[in-house]
Order: C-alpha cells, then structure tokens, then sequence
C-alpha cells in the first residue's frame, strides 16, 4: 500500500511539473487529445500502461 500512495505521489509531481511549468504545452495537449480518435487515445493509454508495467518491472524486478 505505501509504494502505491508513493506513485500517486509521483504521479501528482508529473502533472503538476506539466501544468505548473508549461502551461501553454498542457492546454495544447488537451486540446489535441480532445479531437483525436477513440482508437489513438486507447493505443496511446495501452502503450503507457505498457510502458509503466516494463518500468515497475525493471525496477521491481
């Protein structure tokens, strides 16, 4: 339970580094990610959970 409270964490950094630091880049993204096709976005999401489970892994591992 703490190393998933500690990702939370780390997720919450990596959005606030986003919207904190680059502002004009996240209403850009949002914007793009509004007007794309269902089938990219979902591509896209399994290809992060993809690449978060190969991280967890190395790291874990």
């Amino acid at each position: 339970m703490q190393d998933f409270v500690a990702a939370l964490g780390l997720v919450l950094v990596m959005e606030g580094v986003l919207y904190g630091g680059f502002p004009g880049f996240a209403k850009r993204l949002a914007g793009e990610a509004s007007t794309a096709p269902d089938n990219v976005l979902r591509a896209a999401g399994l290809a992060a959970v993809m690449a978060g489970v190969f991280v967890v892994w190395l790291v874990r591992g």
